[in-house]
């Protein structure tokens, strides 16, 4: 079974199938030991490849990279893919849809947004005209094979958002996502006017959208949740208290807990494991 088929045939089965997002090879690393399902953020990738925002660096031939990287690395993992506006053009997009798919990618996300593009949980959001961005879904929709397609609208006009969702809806596209819900009563209208189309839903940690857990997004008829850069924040803060810890003792690096504590031989040891799942299961993943 390809895997796009087997996040869709995931997608479809009871319950709230979450995808961690992940900014490099080392993060992808921990999350696989955790979740099945992997999320190529664009923030992530724009913060850690790039050191800049989320506003519309990212060159398409570095994302392809990297998720030819990780799925070398994981072939058993669900990879879902944040492409953003498709990098702007129709046929770029669909260039790009080709190549991750030919490489192994599960599915994309395209959005309707214009640039200068923002991160979904930011202000100052502008989308294309609805006709422009349902032109450049439906050619992506028609290059993808088996790939999971993920239609997404930035609309904020409460209006617009219920209308594109809609129409997003009655597309071929596999699941719609309505980026920066503000409340759960707006999942549930949202929910309402996609009918039977599968819903996801964002979460990124000091966002628009409220802390919900997946039993709680179950029962509101959400099927995907990403969690877009739970292990960025979490390398932020550790790397910060790390260096600060470092100053204050001198220079001088802490004990490592033998069971517990992260050094050379656990860091060695995660990292070991990726060459062991390449051997148990090699894929062909040239471009």
């Amino acid at each position: 079974m390809s895997h796009g088929n087997k996040l869709r045939e995931q997608i479809v089965s009871p319950g709230t199938t979450p995808l961690i997002g992940v900014h490099d090879m080392y993060s992808a690393s921990i999350a696989a030991e955790h979740y099945d399902g992997l999320f190529v953020s664009g923030f992530g990738f724009a913060a850690s490849y790039y050191g800049l925002p989320d506003i519309g660096f990212i060159a398409w031939p570095d994302m392809v990279a990297f998720v030819q990287r990780l799925r070398g690395a994981f072939p058993r993992h669900h990879l879902l893919v944040d492409i953003d506006d498709g990098y702007v053009d129709p046929e770029v997009a669909c260039h790009v849809v080709e190549g991750l798919e030919r490489i192994g990618a599960s599915g994309v996300i395209l959005e309707d947004q214009k640039r200068p593009r923002r991160c979904g949980h930011a202000d100052g959001k502008q989308v294309l005209p609805l006709d422009e961005y349902l032109a450049k879904l439906e050619m992506v929709l028609r290059t993808r094979r088996d790939l999971v397609v993920v239609a997404r609208t930035d609309a904020t006009d409460e209006h617009d958002i219920l209308h594109r969702a809609g129409t997003l809806a009655a597309t071929d596209a596999d699941v719609v996502l309505v980026d920066g819900v503000r409340s759960v009563e707006w999942i549930r209208r949202i929910r309402a006017v996609v009918g039977d189309k599968p819903l996801l839903f964002n979460q990124i940690a000091g966002g628009k959208s409220p802390r919900l857990s997946l039993g709680e997004l179950t029962e509101l008829g959400v099927d995907v949740a990403v969690y877009s850069t739970p292990c960025l924040f979490a390398a932020h803060e550790a790397i910060d208290s790390a260096l600060a810890g470092l100053k204050r003792a001198d220079g001088r690096l802490p004990e490592i807990d033998g069971a517990r504590g992260v050094g050379v031989r656990a860091a060695t040891a995660l990292l070991e494991r990726n060459i062991a799942r390449l051997r148990a299961e090699p894929e062909r993943v040239g471009l």
